[in-house]
């Protein structure tokens, strides 16, 4: 099977988690900057989760494009992870709603991690799919920053009950790694066209 199904589909899940977790953003309650405060959490935490889910769409994008073909197991791996990315709506609203309380921020912490492995799975299997000598797998390598990011989503989740803060760095730590698309992928890529 070509890619262009699994893809309209993945962008299709990956706008409507994004847009569930803009409906859930309130305006202040007085137009000052105590107003401004209050949902000053909620906005911050809306920012990562966008950004986390931004990651996703624009390396899954790269992905597909560097895949020739898809099936039934690529499939199955894909779901798993769109499943993954449509609960961060729910767990970043626990996480706000709860002020960043030690459980809600393991728990999206699980989520992110649950994420990237999601992620991983469907990499490999499409590494599988195109063969050991496809532009996907001489452009993925050894995906050390892929090793990294599960190190510290572990770290994020484990330093919960120690400090929320340690978690909360973590999780910022992987989004800053990933902010601009993967080198690898786009050089690959870019040599192809």
């Amino acid at each position: 099977m070509e890619t262009n199904r699994v893809e309209a589909f993945s962008d299709g899940v990956m706008a409507i988690a994004i847009t569930i977790m803009v409906l859930e953003l309130k305006t202040p309650d007085t137009p000052d900057l105590h107003g401004v405060a209050q949902v000053l959490p909620t906005f911050l935490t809306y920012v990562l989760s966008f950004v986390y889910i931004g990651i996703y769409w624009s390396n899954h994008h790269h992905l597909m494009h560097l895949s020739d073909k898809v099936d039934g197991g690529a499939l199955w791996a894909n779901l798993n992870l769109l499943f993954w990315l449509s609960i961060v709506p729910f767990t970043t609203r626990w996480m706000d709603e709860s002020s960043l309380s030690p459980l809600p921020v393991l728990v999206y912490g699980i989520n992110l991690l649950l994420a990237a492995v999601a992620y991983t799975i469907l990499q490999t299997r499409l590494i599988r799919l195109q063969g050991a000598e496809s532009r996907l797998a001489r452009a993925i390598q050894s995906d050390a920053k892929g090793k990294w990011s599960l190190v510290l989503y572990a770290v994020g989740c484990l330093g919960a009950y120690v400090s929320v803060w340690i978690s909360a760095a973590a999780y910022v730590g992987v989004a800053a790694m990933w902010i601009i698309p993967d080198r690898r992928i786009e050089r690959a890529v870019a040599d192809g066209d």
